[in-house]
């Protein structure tokens, strides 16, 4: 049994670790690279892997982890004031959804009991391979992902009442006198309680943990917690991931919040994978090759249908236009409770076993679809409106004796007050849009164009400039931007933002003799700020200040003759370090022969 465990382990590990970095290199996303690595190390396919059931219901954990993460980043104010979106967006897609796949079930003759589950079945889509996305693409905080999180809750706390539903359909019902109202008081109670030990309760015990100092056993209450809580749920008869999400909910104004992230992220992390990988296994190949056709017309019909009303009700939600597509696309496929729901109508016989097994297919294979039709948007459709978005470059004033600011972000912003302030005449280029607009309305001249353009250079006056401020973010278009310039305006001046040492040194390889590291100016002050904070009198502290940052700029330029060989990149860096610590040991022991240093601060202190 150990062996077969730590098998089945190292199969997982390195088909991730083989799959997932390749999908993602030719673009494909995580999520698609887990579900081939399933669908490789699965029964259809090496058969390395064959206890596919038990592998899925252990996984779905990472479902629970996800939600319960989630509910940590929603306080109960915030959740309360997206009640509008999640039950009326959410409530508006679930019935949408579900009444046209039921009605195309009925013109097609399926019996109106089997259509209604199946089509309430499928209008779920999989919170896993939903939030999964809008996490790896930080689209979470978008109206988006806002739009589609909402309707991932709703649909959570749907699936409760359709699986009650289904005894009532079915010729297996079981007809109990106070069942019905026993289990909703149990409900009740269970929900209570959440609320009322979540306040009261889980904070006091978190907090004798956190005074432990053990932080194993805090990661081991943090398991335990969400573990207890999703068994609590599922003992009621409720989504485990609904109730984890609460529980995340209760805690998110807790001090502990932040801890409680850190250490279940990486759990998180490799059950969801090996959630992705055991779907990926589930599907059934077999029931696929004994009738094709049926099962890609119905996965074909079925996404079609949903992806058409998903569209039509993302018009009328907070959705932008170029935002559309993404959206459908996102919730088009089949979730993880349609495998419930599923087996539940199989039990209470609605669905006879090869129509469970159809549509668990029809389920599976549309979550291997929704990857590639994500990949389809990237690159097809959202380049489309990228390019309708794209203005046409501003018409530029002809200036003389100016200075160009390339980018005017945080950085250039700066640049460009203090040059205002002083009068000097700037002309300001910038390829946002949104930020163009935005600083016209405050009286400033900004230039919408992408300043790597030769063109737009001349435009810009770049032959008659007195200087040019490369302030951009990107450090390839700022790289780029200096190759053009050292083309076309040999004589320019140009004064550049370097984000790191590396980027640092290629201006340098480039000519580029003034460059500041974006950060190490208002580093080094701050560190100034620390040594008066320590004690140190503002002589002292300026001094040592000053003198790191002539022993930063002398060691910058001793290494940059070396910094494209490694090994003698990293003797010169050690040199360079030891040096800085012979010196301050020096000034260290010159101090302790000092009685008094003539030096103050504003306010006459030392």
């Amino acid at each position: 049994m150990e062996h077969s465990l730590l098998t089945n382990a190292v199969v997982y590990l390195a088909a991730a670790v083989v799959a997932v970095p390749l999908a993602r290199r030719f673009g494909m996303g995580a999520v698609l690279g887990y579900l081939l690595a399933g669908v490789i190390i699965g029964p259809w396919g090496l058969r390395l892997i064959t206890e596919v059931e038990d592998i899925l219901h252990f996984s779905e954990f990472g479902v629970v982890l996800l939600l319960f993460i989630i509910g940590l980043e929603l306080e109960p104010d915030r959740l309360w004031s997206m009640r509008r979106p999640i039950f009326g967006w959410g409530g508006a897609q679930v019935v949408g959804v579900a009444a046209a796949l039921a009605g195309a079930a009925m013109l097609f003759g399926v019996d109106w009991k089997v259509a209604l589950i199946a089509a309430l079945g499928l209008s779920l889509s999989s919170t896993a391979i939903a939030l999964a996305t809008l996490e790896e693409r930080n689209l979470k905080t978008t109206p988006t992902g806002s739009a589609a999180f909402s309707i991932l809750l709703f649909q959570d706390m749907a699936a409760i009442p359709m699986i009650a539903l289904v005894p009532v359909l079915g010729v297996a019902a079981v007809h109990g006198s106070g069942e019905g109202w026993l289990g909703a008081l149990r409900v009740a109670a269970v929900l209570v309680g959440l609320v009322v030990g979540g306040r009261y309760l889980l904070r006091p015990i978190l907090r004798f943990i956190a005074k432990t100092g053990m932080r194993e056993i805090f990661t081991s209450f943090s398991l335990l917690l969400v573990i207890s809580v999703a068994l609590l749920m599922q003992w009621v008869g409720m989504s485990m991931a609904l109730g984890a999400f609460m529980a995340g909910v209760m805690l998110a104004d807790s001090e502990y919040r932040h801890a409680l992230q850190v250490d279940l992220e990486p759990f998180k992390g490799l059950l969801l994978g090996l959630f992705f990988i055991a779907v990926g296994m589930s599907v059934d190949f077999g029931v696929f090759f004994s009738q094709p056709g049926l099962v890609l017309m119905l996965v074909a019909g079925f996404m079609a249908i949903k992806l058409a009303v998903l569209y039509a009700l993302s018009r009328l939600f907070d959705v932008p236009p170029s935002q559309r597509a993404l959206f459908t696309f996102l919730l088009s496929q089949g979730g993880e409770f349609a495998f419930v729901v599923f087996a539940a109508a199989e039990t209470a016989r609605v669905f006879t076993p090869a129509t469970a097994s159809i549509l668990v297919v029809v389920v599976a294979l549309s979550m291997v679809a929704t990857p590639l039709l994500l990949l389809l948007h990237d690159r097809v459709i959202a380049p489309r409106y990228r390019d309708q978005n794209r203005r046409p470059a501003d018409i530029i004033e002809t200036q003389e004796d100016h200075v160009i600011i390339a980018g005017f972000g945080r950085f250039g912003q700066i640049i460009g007050r203090l040059l205002r302030a002083n009068q000097i005449t700037m002309t300001v280029l910038d390829h946002d849009p949104e930020q163009v607009e935005l600083l016209r309305r405050f009286g400033i001249k900004v230039f919408y164009g992408d300043v790597t353009r030769v063109d737009l250079l001349h435009a810009a006056g770049a032959g008659k400039a007195r200087a040019l401020v490369v302030a951009i973010d990107s450090i390839e278009d700022s790289l780029a931007l200096v190759d053009a310039v050292r083309r076309e305006f040999p004589d320019l001046k140009i004064m550049a933002r370097a984000r790191n040492v590396t980027h640092l040194y290629d201006l340098m390889d480039r000519g580029v003799e003034i460059v500041e590291r974006e950060t190490f100016e208002a580093a080094l002050a701050l560190g100034q700020q620390v040594l008066r904070h320590l004690g140190f009198g503002a002589y002292r502290a300026r001094s040592a200040a000053n003198k790191f940052k002539l022993h930063n700029i002398k060691s910058l330029h001793a290494v940059y003759p070396y910094y494209k060989d490694q090994e003698r990149y990293i003797s010169m860096a050690r040199q360079s370090r030891d040096e800085l610590n012979e010196m301050f040991a020096r000034d260290l022991a010159a101090l302790k022969d000092e009685k008094n240093v003539a030096w103050h601060d504003a306010d006459g202190h030392p």
